[in-house]
Formats: C-alpha cells, sequence, structure tokens
C-alpha cells in the first residue's frame, strides 16, 4: 500500500495536470524525476516527498514527475522557471549533489539516468515548441539502478535533506533575482 503522503502527490499532480491551461508567472517548479521503485534512480521522486514535509516558500511548486514522461510538457511549459532534481551515474561517490544549469536539451549530461522517455527527448520537444523554461538541475550520483526496491542506499538516503535544501536555497536565490534571469 501507498504510503498516504504519496497518495497526496499522485492526487495533486493528476489534479494539476488538468490545469495547466495558463503560464504561472513568479512560481518556480521543483521537479523530482525517478523511478519510484528502482531503488536510487526514485530519488528525485524521494526529494519531493522530502520537500513536501518541508515548510516551502509562497511561491514554490512541487511536483512528483514520476518517469519523466512527455505528459510533463504542459506543467513545465507552464513555468519560466524550474528546479528539476534526477539520479544521474557520473562515477562520483553516491550521494554527491551538483548543479548544473543546463540551456539547451544538448547541455544535458550523457550520464543522467534513463526513464521511459529521455529528458534530453522532453526537453528538445520543448525546444521545438518553443516553451523552454530556465532550468536549473540538481543531480544526485547514484551506483546503481536496483529493480524492484522502494529503499534507497545509505548514501543517496543521507542526501535528501540536504537536497531538500539545496532546492529550496536556489529557488529562493531565483525569486531574490540572482539567478537565471
Amino acid at each position: 500500500m501507498l504510503e498516504k503522503d504519496t497518495k497526496k502527490l499522485q492526487e495533486n499532480y493528476y489534479q494539476i495536470m488538468d490545469s495547466f491551461d495558463n503560464k504561472r508567472p513568479g512560481r518556480i517548479l521543483i521537479l523530482g524525476i525517478g523511478n519510484y521503485l528502482m531503488g536510487d534512480e526514485g530519488v528525485g521522486v524521494h526529494a519531493i516527498h522530502t520537500l513536501s514535509k518541508m515548510k516551502l516558500p509562497d511561491y514554490v511548486d512541487i511536483i512528483d514527475g514520476a518517469t519523466g514522461s512527455f505528459e510533463l510538457i504542459p506543467i513545465l511549459a507552464a513555468y519560466d522557471k524550474v528546479i528539476m532534481i534526477d539520479a544521474t551515474m557520473d562515477n562520483n561517490p553516491p550521494g554527491t549533489i551538483k548543479v548544473l544549469f543546463p540551456r539547451f536539451a544538448a547541455d544535458f549530461p550523457v550520464a543522467l539516468s534513463s526513464h521511459d522517455i529521455g529528458l534530453k527527448d522532453l526537453f528538445d520537444a520543448l525546444e521545438f515548441k518553443e516553451e523552454m523554461p530556465r532550468l536549473i538541475l540538481i543531480t544526485v550520483t547514484i551506483k546503481d539502478m536496483l529493480a524492484m526496491s522502494i529503499e534507497l542506499s545509505e548514501d543517496v538516503k543521507k542526501a535528501l535533506p540536504s537536497i531538500g535544501k539545496k532546492a529550496i536555497e536556489l529557488a529562493e536565490k531565483i525569486h531574490e533575482g540572482k539567478i537565471l534571469n
């Protein structure tokens, strides 16, 4: 059975999906990407669950983007500025957090974890539609993708509070006009 907060995030996702006809000026989206059923590969989704329990600024929206399908296009297109959290396999120690500022689909790291569709494909579509938001990518290094496990490794689990704090810190800097102007 799914945790109560997981069900609430899913309900919010589907309610929000129905309402994304308009832009969301002045709002910042923090989007977690990952497969919740594949251990550390789901760190972006776990980070959103962590953020859902924290005090967030009024101008921040959070969404569990699951495996990053094309259904995210209207959501991403509604925001001018997005902070995305995802796993990567980049040979750094597990739990390493990096912040990247990709401007185009081609700027995404090659080792970004795989999902239903590639995130590069998702952002190629947004570029094609001329709806590409300004983006910050928080990557979290993982060692392995574990099939059929909702548990995170100890190193990645320990990184969750830092990931949440980093996402909020970046949102505050965006809001203050210090980055992504």
